[in-house]
């Protein structure tokens, strides 16, 4: 099977892509475990995607329980330079409607109970995370959606929470006053790891109510959620498409060369077992 170029990350509703030819079903094991659900590649529009559920098809895991360092190693090992992260959001932002998307720039994390890097025992590697998404990946996915006829908003600051609960209205309220525009529950520590990984990372972030702080309307129900997620998603799967049509060989954006001044741990301190573990991630640099 030929290298994967593009990963997709589906989130709550998107279980599957459309239009995939030569499609194979791939069984990965990492050292942090199984990913959310069998990696399926295939080819879409002449690049080579992986796509691989969050929640494991049929919504199996809560957004604390989804094993992200597994995810993203598994998609690493296949060969992906680039994913597209498709996530649920509310907003925070009254001329950010439901039904919309936006592709964030930045992100703040709530998140309390997940493990953020691969680099533990026995290696320390700090990666710059100023800016958490890759600015060649949002460029494609905000043209793509706005040639897709979707009313996008090219940037935004995505609050990410623990969940699975949605917010108090105070903590909405709250999260309004420090600038944030979105709240979610998945992009964090996806886009960390990805940031480790040497992977470029963007979201499309599908816009599905107004968060609790927008009184004049009713709180926010799962029902309310769904019903407006289901007509983001047949658009999502669209601009995913022009996506990947869109997306060229090569990278000049930097993401790919994350891990060459990050290294704060001596080569001959690191253990040989996490370099033989983490040689998708590290073996350019420390080969085992």
């Amino acid at each position: 099977m030929a290298e994967v170029q593009i990963g997709v990350i589906g989130g709550s509703g998107l279980y599957e892509i459309e239009g995939l030819t030569d499609i194979h079903k791939v069984d990965v094991d990492t050292p942090f475990g199984k990913p959310s659900d069998v990696i399926t590649t295939g080819l879409l529009e002449g690049k080579r995607m992986a796509f691989l559920p969050r929640h494991g098809k049929g919504h199996r895991l809560n957004p604390s329980e989804v094993p992200f360092r597994a995810n993203i190693f598994a998609l690493k090992s296949l060969g992906v330079e680039r994913i597209i992260s498709v996530n649920s959001s509310g907003s925070l932002r009254e001329e950010v409607h439901p039904g919309e998307m936006v592709v964030p720039d930045q992100v703040i994390d709530r998140t309390v109970h997940r493990v953020n890097t691969f680099f533990d025992h026995g290696i320390v590697v700090h990666v710059p995370f100023a800016d958490p998404f890759c600015p060649e990946l949002r460029a494609v996915l905000y043209r793509s959606g706005e040639e897709s006829g979707v009313r996008m908003h090219p940037k935004g600051t995505f609050i990410v929470m623990e969940g699975p609960q949605f917010s108090t209205r105070a903590e909405s309220h709250l999260y309004r006053s420090w600038g944030a525009d979105l709240i979610g529950m998945t992009i964090l520590p996806e886009a960390r790891l990805a940031r480790e990984a040497e992977i470029c990372y963007a979201s499309l972030a599908l816009v599905t109510d107004y968060d609790c702080w927008h009184e004049s309307l009713e709180s926010v129900t799962i029902a309310m959620v769904l019903e407006t997620m289901n007509k983001n998603v047949a658009n999502a799967k669209n601009i995913i498409k022009l996506a990947a049509g869109r997306i060229s060989a090569g990278r000049k954006c930097g993401c790919g060369e994350t891990l060459k001044t990050s290294i704060v741990t001596a080569p001959e301190r690191i253990p040989a077992s996490v370099k033989k573990d983490l040689a998708p991630l590290l073996g350019k640099y420390l080969p085992v």
